[in-house]
């Protein structure tokens, strides 16, 4: 990652949600790697910045209780600050479902009052963390997430003169985390399951592990020029092949599809094929509109060098090339829980 190197370069760096899993991915990966003057934590869980503050005992830490809905704390948490990552989310989509205004409050109110903190602070570059289904949503929690990436894109044309740039950058399932299916069935299979629940045998969903969500972050802090929807090029997999993986020869019970939920996950959606360029390890989905001083996203800030993709393309998760067999599952998911076991150790 030596191309990256100088972007933190002491720089005050803060990361919204930043004690959640790719919180503390991020910022271990920031201390290890890179020499940044100020690691700032904003959060509003005041016993997990208790519990990083035990994990990370490093000098360039600091913490800051508070939430991206009130807007004159994050305000506050951002003076002087010059690389903001905004990571914090509401991200359970049954529960956006249930409670939408709240869901709305923190995912796009909170999304614009990042923006109008990082502007009044002259922040040089903000990335925002993006998901999948913000792609064609068909959920509250994709449709709140395509909002705030519409907000951010956007405010590259309400900065101006000022250095502030933002980019967004959109993956798919995080391999182990919270709420995902690997911990679900885990959990099933020690309380005895005799079989797994299946939401449907042609399921497919893109999964990144958090390490390279970490690195991919990073790298297009370096890549930006303001503006991009960063996505990466990672593998899909079939459910039905996961819960073999996890459990060979353990019989499927057939649930159907939740409200919700989709088949097949969507990253660059057809519609967005003419204004996508292809590199070798991502696309880039570019503004829809025109800025006043428009960049050449096509050659980007390490200087590669991006191809137009045709109308018609489309970046799913079902007709991905690069599907992942049962024992590729199982490297992945070997992988991944390593990275979050060193994550609880630092914790005990």
């Amino acid at each position: 990652m030596s191309h990256t190197a100088g972007v933190f370069e002491d720089k005050s760096v803060l990361i919204t949600g930043g004690t959640g899993s790719f919180g503390r991915r991020f910022v271990r990966t920031l201390l290890e790697r890179h020499n940044p003057k100020r690691v700032i934590v904003y959060s509003r869980d005041e016993l997990k910045q208790f519990e990083m503050q035990q994990e990370f005992q490093d000098e360039r830490m600091r913490y800051f209780l508070g939430d991206v809905r009130d807007a004159e704390r994050t305000q506050r948490a951002m003076r002087d600050v010059d690389i903001v990552i905004h990571a914090a989310a509401l991200k359970q989509v049954p529960a956006a479902e249930y409670n939408p205004m709240e869901c709305i409050k923190t995912n796009i109110i909170g999304a614009q009052n990042v923006i109008n903190a990082a502007l009044d602070n002259n922040v040089g570059r903000v990335i925002a963390l993006s998901t999948d289904k913000a792609a064609n949503p068909i959920n509250l929690y994709g449709a709140t997430k395509l909002a705030s990436d519409k907000l951010f894109v956007s405010a590259n044309n309400i900065a101006g003169h000022l250095r502030t740039r933002f980019s967004v950058v959109r993956y798919g399932n995080v391999v182990g985390s919270r709420g995902s299916v690997v911990p679900f069935f885990r959990k099933l299979l020690r309380e005895g399951a005799q079989e797994l629940p299946v939401t449907d045998e042609r399921m497919t969903r893109f999964w990144i592990t958090l390490q390279q969500g970490v690195d991919f972050v990073i790298t297009n802090l370096s890549r930006m020029h303001g503006g991009e929807i960063f996505v990466p090029k990672i593998p899909s997999s079939r459910i039905s092949d996961m819960a073999e993986a996890i459990a060979p020869g353990i019989p499927h019970k057939i649930v159907g599809i939740r409200p919700g939920e989709k088949l097949h996950e969507i990253m660059v959606p057809a519609d967005d094929a003419h204004h996508t360029l292809e590199f070798d390890l991502h696309y880039v989905i570019t503004p829809s509109i025109i800025f006043y001083t428009q960049p050449n996203y096509a050659v980007d800030g390490l200087g590669d060098k991006g191809v137009k993709l045709g109308e018609g393309f489309e970046y799913s998760s079902g007709t991905n090339p690069w599907i992942l067999s049962v024992d590729e599952i199982r490297t992945m998911i070997a992988n991944s829980h390593d990275e979050y076991s060193s994550l609880s150790r630092s914790q005990s």
